[in-house]
């Protein structure tokens, strides 16, 4: 496969290999997300050391029952809700090809988290970004890679979450690294 080193202007996704030649004349793509290991935060935090300080700063202000509930939420975020985010945007530009989840489907899309930086609200919002790598493969031979791309601190900027916790400002991220790739696959499928 040939290495492109085509950057979409701003957009934050490169191409590591491959194209998206192989997605011509599909209608439906199976996408399955990896959260194993990423690192949060500019200190590289494992998710654990994340969670850690997550807790103790809630315990301290809010309480134990606080705690719960947010750990429930991002749980709930971590198994569903930022896949479907990042579902939603890419449906949003790739109009052509339907992605889904649990999909039976020749091709499948693994979106492999790498880094997380949750931002913050307070007087002004500071989005949170996503490192991720994207890469398709074929669904019966997932070691069959066609194309592998990366997504780079994309900010979560536009999307309709609740920006006042870091799992909506999260899953805000991977939407937009969904509407980036959509539109980086819309583009080469012209």
């Amino acid at each position: 496969m040939a290495v492109a080193t085509t950057t979409f202007a701003q957009n934050q996704i490169n191409f590591e290999s491959g194209n998206f030649d192989f997605l011509k004349g599909q209608t439906e793509v199976n996408v399955q997300l990896k959260f194993e290991n990423p690192l949060f935060q500019a200190d590289n935090y494992t998710e654990a050391q994340y969670l850690e300080r997550r807790k103790t700063e809630t315990v301290a202000k809010k309480g134990e029952e606080s705690w719960r509930r947010w750990d429930e939420e991002w749980q709930k975020h971590k198994e569903s809700v930022f896949l479907d985010k990042f579902i939603d945007g890419l449906n949003a530009k790739a109009k052509k090809i339907k992605f889904s989840k649990d999909a039976t489907t020749k091709y499948t899309l693994i979106i492999d988290t790498k880094w997380i930086y949750a931002g913050w609200t307070g007087f002004v919002t500071q989005p949170a970004k996503l490192s991720s790598e994207l890469t398709f493969v074929e669904s019966e031979n997932s070691s069959k890679v066609l194309t592998k791309v990366k997504g780079e601190k994309i900010e979560g900027v536009g999307s309709k979450v609740d920006y006042g916790m870091e799992y909506g400002r999260i899953s805000a991220a991977y939407e937009k690294t969904g509407k980036e790739l959509g539109k980086a696959i819309k583009n080469a499928l012209k």
